[in-house]
């Protein structure tokens, strides 16, 4: 079975910087669609990026030009670069894994943006 383990969260100033990570195991990494999500408080969770194992980006409109995703198929990790961070970008954030093999989350790291 699958399991992402995030890290990078923490509190930030907005304007600031974070940069997440996901650390995949027990699935074939490199042919797999990675994404972050994100759940503020009230919220439901919302897709912010993905790439696909051949390289294809998307990302939520909300995040356009401020965050970066990528992979690292040696390393078997996942990255979200988060720049100017805002405090509406304040939530839990998740790794998710798809393939032919499942989907799955990880636990959620927490991004807090305020002064």
């Amino acid at each position: 079975q699958v399991q992402l383990v995030e890290s990078g969260g923490g509190l930030v100033q907005p304007g600031g910087s974070l940069r997440l990570s996901c650390a995949a195991s027990g699935g074939i990494f490199r042919l797999a669609t990675m994404g972050w999500y994100r759940q503020g408080p009230g919220q439901e969770r919302d897709v912010v990026a993905l790439i696909t194992g051949g390289g294809m980006i998307t990302y939520a409109d909300s995040v356009k030009g401020r965050f970066t995703i990528s992979r690292d198929n040696a390393k078997n990790t996942v990255y979200l670069q988060m720049n100017s961070l805002k405090p509406e970008d304040t939530a839990v954030y998740y790794c998710n894994q798809r393939s032919n093999l499942g989907t799955s989350w990880g636990q959620g790291t927490q991004v807090t943006v305020s002064s």
